[in-house]
């Protein structure tokens, strides 16, 4: 199997064995390496698209099988491809998504939908794609709404824009998920200065390179982990409507409510207080969302080999005619865990 299993159990007298930094990163690197050396050039010459797709036991009543034939081959003109993260599964996940035409990358153990997104972030950037869209393995979200959230990328009127519960659509009853969508809304839209209406719709779509500018080291609730990243840091964020359906085939592995909301609630305000300590070099704050970026004021990503520090580039140095202009920001990549 592609990847590297965590260590488990004890170590020398018995002590347990905890999954380190240097773990996480040789986890990515070999999957990594493995979907490149299964796929070859397909992998590193993606079409302009990448739809990534965390999964973990999907295979049951043929949900993944299902998703991914309803994908689109193209969206607002561009073709896409299909990429599953198949983080730790223990049944035919991989062999099914393989079968309905998705380039498979599969991860030896669980580590959650954080971990697996980040992981398919990166491959989407080493295969050279220019947007990514994601979209969950339990068929919830309409793939015919991807258009729709990635149209203003495409226009260059944001860098990621995110579909919205609230501004569209949704089929759920649960009172406790309705409070809780509308509390973290609120909460983030308070902390960052920026109007949310729903931190955690799955549907989504982004330029590829902010992915690898912000800080992603969340393994499971990651959603607030990257929008709280990329408000800090001066990207553009729009909401789209959107619809969320319920669930038809698997079952969902955020949760009790009660649990989810909490640890929801801990990644929200980690992630704020963290950003929070990592300012624009020399203005004293954070870069400010509602400014936006033109095309040459935008940070110039990391290789996500080499794990250096991105650099913000202002229109001068983009240009050539002032080099030194060029502060480093210090951010690690999404990577550098």
């Amino acid at each position: 199997m592609a990847g590297i299993r965590a260590a488990s159990g004890g170590g020398r007298e018995g002590r347990p064995v905890t999954r380190t930094r240097v773990d996480d990163t040789a986890i990515d690197t070999a999957a990594a390496s493995a979907f490149v050396a299964e796929y070859g050039d397909r992998a590193m010459r993606l079409p302009p698209v990448a739809i990534v797709i965390a999964a973990f036991n999907e295979e049951r009543d043929g949900a993944i099988g299902q998703v991914i034939e309803t994908l689109p081959k193209t969206a607002c003109g561009l073709d896409t491809a299909v990429i599953v993260v198949s983080d730790g599964s223990t049944d035919d996940t991989a062999a099914v998504a393989r079968r309905h035409g998705a380039l498979v990358c599969e991860v030896g153990v669980n580590r959650g939908q954080g971990a697996a997104l980040r992981l398919g972030y990166r491959l989407a950037r080493d295969g050279s794609a220019a947007y990514i869209i994601t979209t969950d393995a339990d068929g919830q979200y309409n793939p015919a709404e991807m258009e729709r959230v990635l149209a203003p990328v495409l226009a260059g009127d944001a860098d990621l824009v995110t579909g919205s519960r609230k501004l569209g659509s949704q089929e759920t009853k649960d009172p406790v998920r309705r409070l809780g969508t509308w509390v973290f809304a609120v909460t983030i839209s308070t902390l960052t200065g920026q109007h949310i209406t729903d931190s955690s719709f799955g549907l989504r779509a982004m330029r590829a390179e902010v992915t690898a500018a912000v800080r992603l080291e969340q393994p499971q609730y990651q959603s607030s982990e990257l929008l709280i990243g990329i408000l800090t840091h001066g990207y553009r964020v729009t909401e789209v409507p959107a619809t969320i359906h319920k669930r038809k085939v698997g079952h969902s592995k955020k949760g009790h409510n009660a649990i989810y909301g909490l640890k929801y609630a801990g990644v929200v305000l980690g992630t704020w207080w963290r950003e929070r300590q990592r300012r624009v070099p020399g203005s004293g704050s954070a870069v400010s969302s509602e400014a936006g970026r033109g095309r040459g004021d935008r940070p110039t990503a990391p290789s996500a080999q080499t794990g250096e520090p991105f650099t913000r580039t202002t229109g001068a140095a983009a240009n050539g005619s002032d080099p030194a202009s060029a502060a480093v920001d210090g951010l690690a990549t999404s990577e550098d865990r």
